[in-house]
């Protein structure tokens, strides 16, 4: 695929879910936001870690998958430095790691609760 055609939404979470899955992230959920007026994106997909190193190393997971599967590189990677929240961007699907602690302060899943959710089970 080529930088102007985007890979289909759900391919695309699909690879994010796996790169997620590689290294083990836990409490893995896609919100399914298409139906909702107003949103940012058409799926956002969280995951927790239990260190910073891991934050870290899904992120690169997750850029690593979805370029093996799909060719696709994130538009913009957001909070790597911190090692508690990083976003990468997607632009259809919006991909939230983070460490665990942060990631019930910022609780988007009741943020965005009246999104269908998928919860992922570890293979």
């Amino acid at each position: 695929m080529n930088s102007t055609t985007p890979p289909p939404t759900d391919a695309l979470a699909q690879a994010i879910v796996q790169g997620l899955d590689a290294l083990k992230a836990q409490d893995i959920v896609t919100l399914d936001l298409s139906p909702l007026t107003h949103a940012i994106a058409s799926s956002f997909v969280i995951a927790s870690a239990t260190s910073r190193t891991q934050v870290e190393a899904l992120a690169k997971s997750v850029e690593q998958a979805t370029n093996e599967t799909l060719n696709e590189r994130p538009w913009g990677v957001h909070g790597l430095r911190s090692g508690e929240w990083v976003i990468l961007d997607y632009s259809d699907v919006v991909v939230h790691i983070f460490h665990s602690e942060a990631r019930a302060h910022y609780a988007l899943e009741e943020l965005w609760g009246d999104a269908p959710v998928q919860h992922h089970t570890s293979n």
